[in-house]
């Protein structure tokens, strides 16, 4: 199970190229989608249901979502890619939070905003993706 952030982002990097080797990741994060992470925690198993993992990274050429294995905390099959230009206005309701932070994607085919909840290690790489994915946010400092 990877636990490390820098083998997490190597694993994501090797599954891009795997995909399409003339593509590189230019930041990667992880991201619980659902409701709040505390609330679904505190539903023990039954709360855990109602969370989907997933790795959101800029490439040079797309944004690229894959699916997260629960158990093994490593990329599977790419959920969703878009062109950068797709994504513009796709990403808001940015909230910085000092555990968890959250973020709404709106994901292809969904009706409504997907919240994306952030944990904290992940917090530059956010800022960073949300910079190039969501004109105008500043980060906090």
């Amino acid at each position: 199970m990877a636990i490390k952030k820098a083998t997490i982002q190597q694993q994501v990097a090797a599954a891009i190229a795997q995909a399409n080797p003339a593509d590189r990741p230019i930041v990667t994060i992880q991201a619980i989608a659902g409701p709040s992470v505390w609330l679904m925690s505190m539903l023990g198993l039954i709360g855990q249901a109602f969370l989907t993992y997933y790795f959101i990274t800029v490439t040079e050429q797309a944004v690229v979502v894959h699916k997260a294995a629960r158990m093994s905390n490593r990329p599977q099959e790419i959920a969703f890619a878009m062109t950068p230009a797709e994504v513009t206005g796709m990403v808001g309701d940015i909230k910085r939070n000092a555990i968890w932070s959250s973020f709404r994607f709106q994901l292809p085919g969904q009706p409504q905003p997907t919240r994306m909840n952030v944990h904290r290690i992940w917090r530059t790489e956010m800022d960073q993706l949300l910079g190039m994915l969501a004109p105008g946010h500043q980060p906090a400092a």
